[in-house]
């Protein structure tokens, strides 16, 4: 299906927009300070912010980045207003091709396991379980969630 949706790079003076969209997403967590994720991605080199736009508003985004051996996807996000025009999966296919143009051939998702709506939207783009674990570890200590 082909979509109106213009997708680049975010601009500086987007951030807010961006991180507006995502707490209308219920993306965010108290212990995730979306603005810090979005310098961390951006300012390392191996990542980036991409948005969709139709007109001149932001509708979806998606961080993207890699490794160095696989890409990830987080914060992909479509303005509830906006769903059923497929631009989750073309914010998808833009990360997916983000991460192909630098080499990496597979990308990796986390989606939390009570989310049945992202498991199914990733199941029907083609990502499967991978018969791996994902642990984690907050080594700092002022960043962990508490009782965490």
């Amino acid at each position: 299906m082909e979509t109106s949706l213009e997708i680049r790079s975010m601009k500086d003076d987007e951030i807010a927009s961006v991180v507006a969209l995502w707490q209308a997403c219920n993306l965010t967590r108290p212990w995730n300070d979306p603005e810090r994720d979005i310098a961390f991605a951006r300012q390392s080199g191996d990542a980036d912010v991409l948005v969709g736009l139709e007109g001149n508003t932001i509708v979806a985004s998606v961080m993207v980045g890699h490794d160095g051996h696989r890409g990830v996807a987080y914060y992909v996000a479509v303005d509830p207003a906006c769903r059923g025009k497929s631009y989750g999966r073309t914010m998808m296919e833009a990360a997916e091709a983000w991460c192909l143009v630098r080499g990496v051939w597979k990308m990796n998702l986390m989606v939390r396991d009570d989310n049945a709506a992202a498991l199914g939207f990733y199941q029907q783009l083609g990502y499967a379980h991978g018969g791996t674990t994902q642990l984690g570890k907050w080594i700092d200590p002022r960043t962990a969630p508490e009782g965490h």
